[in-house]
């Protein structure tokens, strides 16, 4: 049986604990306590160490999904978080004011994580924000040199996330559909 560990990251209320949820086979762990900063203007509770969730694939295999902290001042648990990861899958809420700063943002902070393994994009509530769109966050990536890939989601949907883990996977591994 192999496992795998799989690492969710991004601001806060992007939907890092939601996906996690529609995708675990278990009863996800989480670690939300009230927030007491100018997060409590987007949502009443944030995650402060991490998010757990588990899948179960045909086989026996599994992938461990790990979501982060969305807070810089909880940056501690992301290399914690990442040790004897295999890829990164960054949630970007679309409502943002600024979703690009989020990117670039996260994109630094885990940019030796990226390097050494792979990296998935979701945009987040897409459908309650006018823009961007996904062509204008390709050419920010392009800016960057990079082009994961990058999709819209509804952290709530099941078929949504299953599609941005298994982009990540097959960027890993391009022969695992055969």
């Amino acid at each position: 049986m192999s496992n795998y560990k799989i690492i969710f990251t991004g601001p806060v209320g992007a939907g890092k604990t939601t996906a996690i949820r529609a995708l675990s086979d278990i009863d996800v762990i989480a670690t939300d306590e009230q927030a007491s900063d100018m997060t409590q203007n987007r949502k009443k509770t944030t995650t402060v160490a991490m998010d757990y969730g588990l899948m179960k694939l045909d086989g026996g295999e599994r992938i461990h999904l790990y979501g982060t902290p969305g807070q810089e001042r909880f940056d501690f648990m992301w290399k914690i978080l990442t040790q004897g990861g295999i890829g990164l899958v960054l949630l970007l809420d679309n409502t943002r004011a600024e979703p690009f700063q989020d990117m670039r943002f996260f994109l630094n902070a885990f940019d030796d994580f990226i390097k050494s393994t792979k990296l998935a994009i979701g945009v987040t509530r897409t459908d309650l924000a006018d823009g961007p769109g996904l062509d204008e966050y390709h050419a920010e990536l392009k800016k960057l040199g990079m082009t994961p890939p990058l999709f819209e989601v509804d952290a709530r949907k099941r078929l949504d996330v299953v599609q941005l883990v298994e982009a990540l996977l097959f960027s890993l591994d391009p022969w695992l559909g055969e």
